[in-house]
């Protein structure tokens, strides 16, 4: 078996697909990359780690070839509201740093995943049940990026047959890894104060509808969309993928019931919350269930019930 690498490895859904994949494929089956960021202890203890720039061709070809790498998973990116503050920045990573991936790739004959963004759609999509194939017109550098990305792993499959692959992920959940810059954070950071202070000021409006995944069915999602037989796609990449839509003040009615005394109130970030009207309240993911037997595991409850458990676990020996 060739190896498996994984690009921003560092970062929060990267850090725990690294793991993931060591547990299903072994320790020495999977790299790990970053760019500048250190790797937790238990992220370099577990398996082997370098650093890459993803906008350099060079050391993406390097890399691919020091491991002998069959499958990608590139996660690299600058995300929706950091995007937003360097435009140039997260088009140079996203786009180019994409291009150099998939050129390597089809080099060396590597398959490569690499996850789209509910951001790809924009204020004039449907916004309920927003369909797999519907208008794309996003208001974001992110959502831009994710668009072109679409299309450039479609291009790279029908031109030079490429084995690309990716989903279009809502907001991820999740409890090891903070977030690093993007519209959803809020549903992260809201089990953090509510654990620690009982209390939360949230950056959008309480009654703004998004779509979210805990990250268990993050990682779920990629690996078992990677591991199915290609020829049951008549889609390749951003398949729609979700578990529940929440707005704010429902996600603090239902941390309520775990955490009696938690209070939340509102400070609302203009630019954070123009992206987040932007953006569908949820997704149709029936393409996916049908091509390739997307299924959450986890609702809402059992979202919160495991978050809220997890992060108490991990808080305490902090």
């Amino acid at each position: 078996m060739r190896k498996i690498l994984v690009t921003g490895a560092v970062g929060q859904i990267g850090s725990e697909l690294t793991m993931y994949l060591r547990k299903k494929y072994g320790d020495d089956k999977v790299v790990a990359v970053g760019h500048r960021t250190q790797p937790s202890e238990k992220l370099r203890n577990s398996g082997l780690f370098d650093f890459m720039d993803c906008t350099n061709i060079k050391q993406v070809e390097n890399t691919v070839k020091k491991y002998d790498i069959g499958t990608i998973y590139h996660l690299a990116a600058v995300l929706s509201a950091v995007g937003e503050k360097n435009p140039q920045t997260a088009w140079n990573v996203n786009i180019n740093g994409l291009y150099n991936v998939l050129e390597v790739a089809r080099e060396n004959k590597s398959a490569v995943f690499v996850p789209s963004s509910i951001a790809a759609f924009g204020p004039d999509t449907p916004k309920d049940n927003t369909p797999q194939d519907t208008i794309q017109r996003p208001t974001t550098i992110y959502g831009v990026s994710k668009v072109a990305g679409e299309l450039l792993c479609d291009y790279y499959y029908l031109k030079f047959g490429v084995d690309t692959r990716g989903v279009r992920y809502p907001g991820i959940i999740s409890y090891e890894t903070l977030p690093g810059g993007g519209t959803t954070d809020y549903a992260v950071e809201i089990f953090y104060k509510a654990i620690k202070n009982k209390k939360y000021t949230c950056f959008l409006k309480e009654d703004t509808m998004l779509d979210m995944m805990y990250m268990p069915d993050a990682l779920k999602s990629a690996v078992d969309l990677m591991e199915t037989d290609p020829s049951k796609l008549k889609h390749r990449n951003a398949f729609n993928v979700t578990s529940f839509s929440i707005t704010p003040r429902l996600l603090a009615e239902e941390i309520k019931k775990e955490i009696p005394e938690f209070e939340i109130d509102y400070d609302v970030d203009p630019e954070k919350q123009a992206i987040a009207d932007s953006w569908p309240n949820n997704l149709d993911d029936s393409i996916a269930k049908e091509e390739w037997g997307w299924s959450p595991t986890y609702n809402l409850r059992a979202m919160i019930k495991d978050m809220i458990e997890k992060l108490s676990e991990k808080l305490k020996k902090q």
